[in-house]
């Protein structure tokens, strides 16, 4: 196979990914974008730049890259990608978004369940021997809740697919109307936390989605409600979200993610009213596979040669 063009690698990518982008391309690695901006030199005739959205790529890089045609992301984020540079050069910016859609939409839809059921209260429960002397308490009913969805992207309408199944209303709030959406929109967050029983973020990280969820945003949702996040955890306030459970101002939270990985905020590990999970939303072995493919996939694309 000939090899088309010469693509940056930027991170950690999986080895698979990397043998793969080998074998098509003429391939260049560096760890961070300072490494890369030090060889700026080498890099004039980089065509692509494969990372896995996690890197930092601004303006200085960019401008390193006087050849480069696109930018492949294995995952979900562009936050720490420059698009407006990238844009005002008409470099593409692709995600594996549609990829792994499935299988975060299935681990908010594990999170929903396990919130309003208390799955983790009820192992508890059964463990300590409690069973035998006592009943479980009763837990929120599925069926006719309200969720908000916030974020109607290819992950949000995924999970309000499944979340249909359950027999719970839809509605979401985003910048503007999804074209034939069949569900409710909600102009602000607030809105819709006032209106849903579940909140569900799928939005996007970055500075337009920093802390989205606020004091207020929990509170609106109430004493009765409950947060599931596989966004990213700059879109909650933490502090405020460990308060609202500590204080009962919401029933519970479901979070894959947190704005300091892989160290949660204390306040939330503490609390029994929490179900946390270490970021695993794309985490099985076809989805990463399947993400590895369509990033190299849409080098090729961009790039020429054979898929």
């Amino acid at each position: 196979m000939q090899k088309k063009g010469r693509v940056l690698q930027l991170g950690a990518l999986p080895d698979n990914a990397i043998a793969a982008l080998r074998t098509r391309f003429d391939l260049v690695a560096f760890a961070d974008e300072a490494a890369a901006i030090s060889a700026a030199p080498e890099l004039a005739d980089v065509q692509g730049l494969a990372t896995s959205g996690k890197a930092t790529i601004g303006a200085p890089l960019l401008e390193c890259l006087p050849a480069l045609k696109i930018i492949s992301c294995l995952g979900a984020g562009t936050e720490g990608i420059d698009t407006e540079a990238a844009g005002e050069r008409n470099i593409a910016v692709r995600t594996t978004s549609h990829v792994l859609a499935g299988d975060v939409a299935d681990i908010a839809t594990g999170l929903i369940i396990a919130t309003a059921r208390d799955l983790l209260g009820a192992d508890r429960f059964v463990r300590s021997g409690a069973w035998s002397t006592a009943r479980y308490p009763l837990a929120r009913s599925l069926g006719k809740a309200r969720l908000g969805i916030v974020g109607l992207g290819a992950i949000g309408s995924a999970l309000a697919s499944r979340a249909q199944a359950f027999g719970m209303a839809i509605g979401y709030h985003t910048r503007r109307v999804v074209p034939h959406a069949p569900h409710q929109h909600f102009q602000s967050v607030i809105d819709l936390a006032t209106w849903c029983d579940f909140l569900a973020l799928c939005c996007p990280g970055g500075p337009s989605t920093y802390r989205l969820v606020s004091t207020e945003v929990l509170s609106a949702l109430g004493p009765n409600g409950f947060l599931i996040n596989v966004a990213r955890g700059s879109v909650v306030d933490e502090t405020a979200l460990a308060a609202a459970l500590q204080t009962g101002a919401i029933a519970g939270a479901g979070l894959d993610v947190f704005e300091q990985e892989p160290h949660p905020h204390p306040a939330l590990l503490d609390n029994p009213k929490t179900m946390v999970l270490p970021h695993i939303g794309s985490a099985t072995r076809q989805t990463r596979d399947a993400m590895a493919q369509a990033m190299v996939e849409a080098l090729v694309e961009r790039l020429g040669g054979d898929a």
